[in-house]
This record gives structure tokens, C-alpha cells and sequence, in this order.
């Protein structure tokens, strides 16, 4: 009979063993992998916030920054009205006299030379439309319109159109600028 018990015994622990290797691949399928795959998600979820909140932070801290030199924008602004733009009065003499000295110092000889001041206003500045007509070397011109461009006044060249000139080598330049002036 001990033999048998035994028997009953092993097969008591093997039909025990037998159980809980079946309760652990239940527990295996039924929660540890789902819980796993809940808990992968949410942890790239949570680093996918993380990235958003640095990002909104950086963007917090630059609106910040700009908010604190909101007020020196305003006197920029106020200077550059007071300074680099004239006002309507001196406007054209101002353009001229800029326009010949330049042209001047560039080596090329100005044509034409037409002012359009808009009718109606739009912006908080005026613009004064300049059509001007100039001959002369290539290195000349680019020079010529790069100063126009680069000068005190807040000059904005818009139209630039270079056509071979006369017949003693030169060129053509036909240059549209606006000048930017206070009403």
C-alpha cells in the first residue's frame, strides 16, 4: 500500500503542479500582458506630454522674453519715426539730395528721376514712390542700389530691371524704390 500512496501522492502533486502552471499562463495572458501593454502605452504617452510640456515651456519662456521688451519696441518704434523716416515736407528733398549723393559716390549718371506721392493713406506711414532712371557700369549699379537700399532712410527697393544702355558699353538701370516718410 505505500506504493500506492505514493502513487496518490505524486499524482496529487502532479495534478497540483499541472494547476498552477495552467493559473500561470492564465495569469500570463489575462493580465500580465495586457497590463505590460497598458503600461508600455502609457509610459510613451507619458513621455510624449513630457515633450510637449518642454516644448510649450520653451515657447512660454520666449513670449515672456518678448513681453519684457515689449516696452522698448514701443520707443524703438518712436525713434525709428522720429529718425528714419521724414516727414512729408522734407521728403522730397530729402529723397533727392540722398538719391543724387549716391549716385554720385556709385559712378553712374541718373536719367530720370519721378517722384508719386500715394494718394490715399493706408499703414501709419506714407509711401513716396521713386521711378529712377541710371547709366552706367554694372559694379556701378549693384553699388548704386545697394546704398539705396541700405541708407539711413527707410528706403525699400521694389522694382529692379537692368537693360543693356547706349552704344558706349554701359547699362541701364530702371530702379523702383518707396520711401517710407510721416504724413
Amino acid at each position: 500500500m505505500r506504493r500506492s500512496r505514493r502513487q496518490i501522492v505524486n499524482r496529487i502533486l502532479e495534478a497540483a503542479a499541472v494547476l498552477l502552471v495552467g493559473v500561470d499562463l492564465v495569469v500570463l495572458f489575462v493580465v500580465y500582458r495586457p497590463l505590460g501593454e497598458k503600461l508600455s502605452a502609457e509610459t510613451h504617452h507619458h513621455a510624449a506630454l513630457r515633450q510637449t510640456i518642454r516644448s510649450q515651456q520653451v515657447r512660454v519662456d520666449l513670449l515672456t522674453k518678448y513681453s519684457e521688451a515689449f516696452p522698448e519696441v514701443g520707443k524703438g518704434l518712436e525713434d525709428f519715426a522720429k529718425h528714419r523716416t521724414p516727414a512729408r515736407r522734407e521728403a522730397y528733398s530729402t529723397a533727392d539730395h540722398l538719391i543724387h549723393k549716391v549716385a554720385d559716390a556709385s559712378g553712374v549718371k541718373l536719367s530720370t528721376v519721378g517722384f508719386r506721392l500715394e494718394r490715399e493713406q493706408k499703414e501709419p506711414l506714407q509711401r513716396l514712390a521713386l521711378e529712377i532712371n541710371a547709366e552706367g557700369p554694372y559694379a556701378g549699379l549693384v553699388k548704386f542700389s545697394h546704398a539705396l537700399e541700405t541708407a539711413d532712410q527707410f528706403m525699400l527697393v521694389r522694382d529692379f530691371t537692368i537693360t543693356p544702355g547706349d552704344d558706349s558699353g554701359g547699362l541701364a538701370l530702371r530702379l523702383g524704390v518707396d520711401l517710407y516718410l510721416t504724413p
